[in-house]
């Protein structure tokens, strides 16, 4: 059975002293999560926000459709000249993202923590 997203947007610092957005998702993500994935990356001010972290680490499942929404999402990230950063992907969906492409919009990191040390 397929559990709702969530998201929620924190703030943290990189060690440069670069203020970077995190875009925090649970649940699984699908195409029922449009919403959560892009509606809420669309909240974002563009103009001040220029590093963004995709926290995967309470993702369950991502199906193809969940896929496009966070390739969407990244798309209109590079267009708006926004660098985007991926961790907490299980070992799975690391080799799907990989295999779709993803790493040439996004790095993607084990965890936080490596994440905001590449920014």
């Amino acid at each position: 059975m397929q559990t709702d997203t969530k998201s929620r947007i924190d703030q943290t610092t990189a060690a440069s002293g670069q203020s970077v957005t995190v875009l925090r998702f649970e649940g699984d993500i699908s195409s029922a999560s449009r919403e959560a994935v892009i509606g809420t990356y669309q909240t974002l001010n563009k103009v001040v926000v220029k590093t963004i972290l995709l926290d995967f680490t309470k993702v369950e499942y991502i199906n193809s459709s969940g896929i496009a929404l966070v390739i969407q999402l990244l798309m209109e990230a590079a267009n708006g000249g926004q660098k985007v950063l991926a961790f907490g992907l299980s070992p799975h969906f690391n080799k799907v993202f990989t295999m779709v492409g993803i790493t040439k919009y996004a790095g993607l990191y084990p965890d936080q923590a490596a994440a905001l040390a590449a920014v």
